[in-house]
């Protein structure tokens, strides 16, 4: 797995990601000076996933002075629902915008800029590095309450769930747990919070987007597939989805090129893969919104 960038490095890139200038009433265009001469500002502003911070964040900006972004997290559901307001740009979601409950998806235009794999991590103290399925169901249920039920230490298990409206969750609960009612945990509202919570607290369990899964956590490999890049590939390790860029509408000007940029061979070809993420030309299959399978020439 790749290591996460910081949430501080993640916030540089999304302020070169958003650098758009769309229909939304969030951007707005200033002049100011520079060596050259007079030029203008585009700011953009994008929020939503945070399993799509590390890529939006490092991103066109280095190369594109006039521009600024400004990112937040709050979730997929948070992102959907601003862009669809026109209160952002950029909505980044996990999910496909008709799968939000709520949301009225009419006129945003989905852009695909990745994919993102999903796996169980657990505290390592826990000693375990397999589980079937349905013992996975069962610890988010709260039917399986200790690791030596299934093979590890004497310890008791803690669930870590994300918040309600994180796209993280919905897709681990749809294909990790084929959409089995979970038991109450405690929730958190980022990848990068619960890694550190799982990491430090032994017997936690939750579940992280690889690009977050870091050597102080152990990722669960499930009925004996491995969560690699290669699995996801050819959906052989189901827990995963694309990562969604909204805009309400075709985009235009700055913000039409960064989306451009994003799918373009420099970016598929070296920084998503470099920040933990799977290009969507490495791709063996397409997933449709239904979960339908295509297998890709």
């Amino acid at each position: 797995m790749k290591k996460a960038l910081t949430l501080g490095a993640l916030a540089v890139t999304m302020t070169i990601l958003l650098a758009g200038c769309g229909s939304s009433s969030a951007t707005s265009t200033k002049s100011t000076s520079s060596s050259s001469g007079s030029s203008k500002t585009t700011k953009i502003v994008a929020t939503g996933s945070t399993a799509l911070q590390p890529l939006v964040e490092q991103a066109y900006q280095n190369e594109h002075a006039n521009v600024t972004i400004n990112v937040q997290g709050g979730g997929s559901g948070a992102g959907l629902s601003q862009v669809a307001k026109g209160s952002v740009n950029i909505g980044n979601s996990d999910l496909f915008a008709q799968e939000q409950k709520g949301l009225d998806a009419k006129g945003l235009v989905d852009h695909k800029v990745a994919v993102v794999g999903m796996a169980p991590v657990i505290n390592k103290d826990a000693g375990v590095t397999n589980i079937s399925k349905e013992q996975l169901i069962k610890i988010f249920q709260g039917k399986i309450t200790n690791w030596k039920d299934v093979g590890g230490k004497d310890e008791k298990i803690t669930v870590v769930n994300r918040a309600q409206g994180s796209g993280t969750r919905a897709t681990f609960e749809k294909w990790g747990l084929d959409n089995a009612k979970v038991a109450t945990s405690q929730e958190q509202d980022s990848n990068g919070t619960v890694q550190k919570i799982v990491s430090t607290t032994p017997g936690a369990i939750s579940y992280l987007a690889f690009s977050y899964v870091k050597s102080d956590v152990q990722a669960l490999s499930i009925d004996n597939v491995k969560p690699t890049e290669a699995n996801v590939a050819t959906n052989k390790w189901k827990i995963w989805a694309y990562e969604h860029m909204y805009t309400k509408g075709q985009p235009t000007g700055e913000l039409k090129n960064f989306l451009t940029y994003m799918t373009s061979k420099a970016v598929q070809g070296s920084l998503v893969e470099k920040l933990g993420y799977i290009p969507l030309t490495s791709m063996k299959v397409d997933r449709g919104q239904s979960g339908a399978i295509t297998n890709l020439k």
